[in-house]
């Protein structure tokens, strides 16, 4: 079952800018045309500043800013103050921050992009890395609790400080979605298609399987990146979710 927010399927799945440079970054928005969502993390930023938001949006792109911000709360408003100012759609924070810096971020976002005459971003937060698992998060990070009470948690947190959603895995989607509402997004890296590599994450899921279990937007790279056609694999993905009654 999927989410009942009518989104184009296209728009559902977000295609990460994990590139160094600001010239490269523009050669691969060349070369897939067709994707309306781009994910720019902390790499590229940090490289290129502001510049390729403005280009995006000069393109009418849907723009992820995935910062993870995470610090205490006037410098995590002040953060996403700057970060409502570029009309970017989504911003991540880590929910581990707090319940006062989730709630300054929030207002200092909406207030900020209202100011600049854009919509309010939709701030995510992030639960709990797709690259940690239930090992690492117990005897690592120390923390007393099963994956998915800790990735509920996290969530229940956002969802009482005002944020509009997670990044969860796409494994935890279902109790999410069952335990915060149909309305709560749920931004899931870890989807990979069945004919693509794990990579580094461990926490996975297929793109059709994704969404039935309750995903909002699905983050894919580098099955897409570094498919041989990114085009066609672009598709390929959509036909999945398509197949799989978004």
């Amino acid at each position: 079952m999927s989410s009942p927010v009518k989104i184009p399927v296209a728009e559902r799945i977000i295609v990460p800018l994990d590139v160094p440079t600001e010239a490269a970054a523009i050669a691969r928005l060349e070369q897939l045309p067709q994707v309306k969502f781009w994910k720019v993390g902390l790499e590229l930023f940090v490289s290129t500043g502001p510049s390729l938001l403005e280009r995006l949006k000069a393109q009418q792109k849907r723009i992820f800013l995935d910062l993870k911000f995470h610090d205490i709360p006037n410098t995590m408003a002040g953060a996403c103050r700057a970060a409502g100012r570029y009309g970017v759609d989504l911003v991540t924070v880590h929910a581990a921050a707090g319940k006062a810096a989730l709630q300054a971020a929030q207002v200092a976002a909406r207030e900020a992009a209202v100011a600049a005459g854009y919509a309010p971003p939709n701030l995510v937060a992030v639960t709990l890395l797709t690259s940690i698992g239930a090992r690492s998060l117990a005897f690592e990070l120390k923390i007393p609790l099963e994956l998915s009470d800790y990735v509920l948690q996290m969530a229940l947190l956002a969802k009482e400080s005002g944020l509009a959603g997670v990044v969860c895995s796409p494994q935890e989607a279902g109790l999410l979605r069952q335990a915060c509402g149909e309305d709560f997004l749920r931004v899931c890296p870890g989807v990979r298609p069945a004919w693509a590599g794990v990579g580094d994450q461990q926490r996975t899921m297929t793109p059709g399987a994704a969404m039935q279990a309750g995903a909002t937007y699905l983050v894919i790279g580098r099955p897409i990146t570094e498919a041989e056609d990114p085009g066609r694999a672009f598709e390929r993905i959509c036909q999945e979710i398509e197949g799989a009654g978004e």
